[in-house]
């Protein structure tokens, strides 16, 4: 059977592998499956149910959740119709949500919780939204739950949808994601059933799973990253468990035993802090042990065999420390893909030398998203670049190193904004990705930075900060950072500490305890972080070196502005906020 859009999924894991736990969530403390049957069911209901409220082809229909299965059951109920879905961060603002209910002309709008429905309200206040077509997947005092639309669209029939979706072609448009970007207002991408669904089958090969194996979802089903990624879940028969929250992940991992999970890589830096601070936490040889196996670790390499000696002390390494990182991972994990920004290379190493194969992956959600990833086998995976490309998948590097790309899953356009997409996508069709890159031995890509972010000193240097501050965070010390120094005579930066761990280390030195506006000023912390960048700085050239730092006592967030949902910094917002202090720094 064909999968020529996103909803042919449904009829298609029936036919080839019908699962009793296709879908999957914690309630009431108890994990509650739902079969193939059952979603297919359910997606039909929305589609009669939204059918019922009046809702045509071409109409768009706003979903803003946390991952949990009505996410889906709304996604394919929706595409069923020939509408168009129009996922949204839960994270984002009032006058963000605003902004886009009224670009897009949304007309109907699934909502998780209180909270969020609180904030919906405020921002269709005005706008030609029904109340009526509000509908939350949590029960809600005042709102129309979920079952009522379940309920609808009983009284339909379902044989009514099949020339509907008969109607919808590859090529018409499935969703339009709007993406924050770092700057300015956010821009609606169009991405087409073939879009997403090239994408789909030119990564599957790349992704090691089938209908045995479990993955646990928590990266948001509204980027498309984990949304494309559950598409070949659930072509490939894989059992998707939704994690209660980014809280819970440790205990949902341990609980529900996946083979695969997706992450971002800050989540995978968390991971590794927390493991290496209990390696601190021992004592005498169990100590020694632990950091003579992480050290063994930071030095393995996917594309060299090491020899007799360094495999026989890994095997030792593996069955004595790496074999409890993987029991408290669940036990069965097989891989983790990582995407969404840089991965320190060094994550990467420890974790596959712990039997944990990460494969680091790069795409846009311009491009559905994937354009290059790390493969499963050894020979596939370069440690420090995104992978070879996937199949079918074109790409050049320009005269300025900017790394353009061609293929099926490059995206309709912005809408509604027809001179953006002209400049974002050339006359010969090829997209301009706005970042900067290489192909090592002619196959595996490689990022070095983002052409915008990149800046020159007054001397005349080229600065990529990305690079910096990535080098910078490898230190567990250091929590967030930002290089700043456009047009000045040198780089400097700022930079939050993690200080969880910076009280851990002033407890051990005898700095008393502080709240974190005294610790950043303490004489000792500011010496120990000067350190820290001192020896960051022996990575880089003269020009590139961080000359000063100011430490901050508050972490940047998405709430307070300071980050994207995918948890990557506004400059300008960061540069405008800390100005004085920034200039103090030159």
């Amino acid at each position: 059977m064909d999968v020529r859009r996103s909803f042919d999924i449904l009829p298609y894991q029936l036919a080839e592998f019908a699962k009793t736990d296709a879908l999957a969530a914690k309630i009431n403390g108890q994990w509650s499956p739902l079969s193939t049957q059952q979603v297919q069911n359910q997606a039909n209901l929305v589609s009669l149910g939204l059918r019922a409220l009046g809702l045509q082809r071409g109409d768009k229909v706003a979903l803003i959740s946390m991952n949990r299965p009505e996410w889906l059951l709304a996604d394919f109920g929706i595409a069923q119709i020939g509408a168009i879905s129009v996922p949204m961060y839960p994270s984002i603002t009032v006058e963000d949500y605003k902004y886009i209910f009224t670009d897009a002309g949304v007309k109907a709008v699934f909502v998780s919780d209180a909270k969020l429905f609180h904030k919906v309200q405020e921002a269709t206040a005005g706008l030609a939204i029904p109340a009526e077509n509000v509908f939350t997947f949590d029960k809600v005092d005042g709102a129309r739950h979920f079952s009522e639309l379940l309920a609808l669209g009983q009284q339909g029939n379902p044989a009514d949808l099949e020339p509907l979706k008969a109607a919808v072609e590859p090529d018409d448009l499935l969703t339009l994601i709007y993406t924050s970007g770092t700057t300015g207002q956010p821009k609606g991408v169009m991405l087409s059933h073939d879009n997403l669904l090239s994408n789909c089958r030119n990564s599957k090969q790349f992704v090691p799973v089938g209908p045995q194996d479990k993955a646990l979802s928590f990266l948001p089903l509204c980027h498309i990253f984990e949304r494309m990624v559950t598409y070949i879940y659930m072509m490939s028969g894989v059992s998707i468990y939704y994690a209660e929250s980014l809280e819970t992940v440790a205990e949902n991992l341990r609980e529900v035993k996946p083979e695969i999970f997706t992450t971002v890589p800050r989540l995978l830096e968390k991971v590794f802090d927390r493991i290496v601070s209990k390696g601190h936490e021992q004592t005498g040889l169990k100590h020694k042990l632990f950091f003579w196996a992480l050290n063994l670790g930071l030095k393995y390499d996917t594309q060299k065999d090491q020899g007799f000696v360094y495999n026989t002390e890994l095997a030792v390494a593996n069955k004595l420390i790496f074999s409890k990182w993987r029991e408290a991972l669940g036990g069965n994990l097989r891989c983790i893909v990582s995407g969404g920004g840089a991965l320190q290379p060094r994550l990467a190493r420890v974790f596959w030398a712990a039997g944990i194969r990460v494969m680091e992956g790069y795409g846009l959600t311009e491009t559905s998203p994937v354009i290059a990833v790390n493969g499963y086998e050894r020979e596939n995976n370069m440690i420090g670049t995104v992978g070879p490309l996937i199949n079918n998948m074109e790409v050049k590097i320009a005269p300025d190193g900017e790394i353009l790309t061609r293929s099926a899953s490059v995206m309709k356009g912005y809408y509604n904004k027809p001179e953006l997409t002209a400049e974002t996508i050339d006359a010969d069709g090829w997209l301009h990705t706005g970042d900067i890159g290489e192909l090592i031995n002619g196959r595996f890509l490689k990022i070095t930075d983002r052409k915008k972010e990149m800046f020159k000193t007054s001397g005349g240097k080229y600065i990529a900060p990305q690079v910096i501050e990535g080098k910078l965070k490898e230190e567990p010390l250091i929590e967030q950072a930002m290089v700043v120094g456009a047009n000045k005579k040198y780089a400097a930066a700022l930079v939050i500490p993690s200080f969880p761990d910076l009280k851990a280390w002033c407890k051990r030195h005898g700095v008393s305890d502080a709240s974190n506006e005294e610790l950043v000023r303490n004489e000792r912390v500011v010496k120990l972080y000067n350190g820290l960048v001192a020896n960051c700085n022996k990575s880089f050239a003269q020009w590139e070196q961080v000359k000063k730092i100011a430490l901050l006592p508050e972490l940047w967030t998405v709430e307070t502005g300071e980050m994207t949902p995918t948890m990557k910094v506004k400059r300008k917002v960061i540069t405008e906020k800390n100005k004085d202090l920034i200039e103090g720094l030159f």
